[in-house]
């Protein structure tokens, strides 16, 4: 298994159950980057402030866990990619709404650039929406 590929599973690993930056940090460089054509991450221009958003979903959403599709590197492109699905039920409070009880099953990747051994940026491919319908929030 290559390094990034190692990275990028602790990496993955860490985000998606809500650890945050702190746990997350050591797969990053500091001031790595992130980017998601969504509307609810839209103003998160930072890795590190996803992960915190991340970490701050498991309030609202405290089963929240993933289910891990695929996962693999390009070596030629220094990059991982990850599909996944979220699952999960907003029963605790901090979300928009109170607490409504509603799941979600949420399909998502990750497409990691690594430059030397630790993540440069990070895109996530995720349709907000249907998510947030599905959660009673949209």
């Amino acid at each position: 298994m290559s390094t990034n590929l190692n990275s990028a599973k602790q990496f993955f690993e860490a985000c998606e159950t809500g650890k945050g930056w702190e746990a997350c940090s050591s797969f990053c460089h500091p001031e790595a980057t992130f980017s998601s054509q969504t509307t609810v991450l839209s103003e998160i221009s930072t890795l590190e402030g996803y992960c915190e958003w991340m970490k701050n979903l498991f309030t609202p959403v405290p089963d929240g866990h993933y289910e891990l599709k695929f996962f693999a590197a390009d070596e030629a492109r220094n990059s991982v990619a990850a599909f996944a699905v979220f699952h999960g039920t907003q029963t605790g409070p901090g979300g928009p709404v109170p607490p409504t009880g509603n799941r979600i099953a949420a399909d998502y990747v990750y497409h990691m650039t690594f430059e030397g051994d630790r993540i440069k940026h990070m895109t996530k491919i995720w349709n907000d929406t249907i998510s947030l319908q599905q959660l009673g929030w949209g």
